[in-house]
């Protein structure tokens, strides 16, 4: 799925919202954009919000939020933090536009994560439940 318009954000974050999206459309761009219109519309809040919507989600397409597979604490929160801080930079830009740029760059890649993270301790049982700290290099990058 692309996301050309900042409509097809929304609309999707709705969908997602309302566990109407479907899996098939719950992509690595789509987390991300999803990210990228809660903080926008909901600032801080969508790192509370985040979590339990992911949870919900995963319930709704047959998934399930376990030890071993779901939701997961540390690579939603780092994926939060890289999306406000890609709407820092380009501040007032539209989302599409800051979501094509995040595409674009290391976050793009569905394993952008381990350059902060080793994979032992991002999937480790804790990492899953509680925020971590990366063990590699900074993060956010800066």
């Amino acid at each position: 799925m692309s996301f050309e318009t900042d409509d097809e954000i929304e609309a999707t974050a709705r969908a997602m919202m309302a566990c109407a999206l479907p899996k098939e459309h719950w992509t690595h761009a789509a987390h991300f954009a999803v990210g990228l219109w809660l903080l926008r519309t909901r600032g801080a809040a969508a790192y509370a919000e985040m979590p339990g919507m992911i949870r919900r989600y995963n319930e709704s397409v047959g998934g399930r939020n376990t030890d071993t597979e779901g939701y997961h604490e540390t690579i939603t929160r780092a994926s939060l933090d890289a999306a406000a801080a890609a709407l820092a930079a380009q501040d007032g830009a539209p989302l599409h536009g800051v979501l094509a740029a995040m595409m674009a760059g290391p976050c793009g890649r569905s394993d952008w994560i381990l350059a902060h993270w080793s994979k032992d301790l991002l999937f480790s049982l804790e990492a899953r439940r509680v925020w971590v700290a990366p063990d590699l290099a900074p993060f956010p990058p800066g």
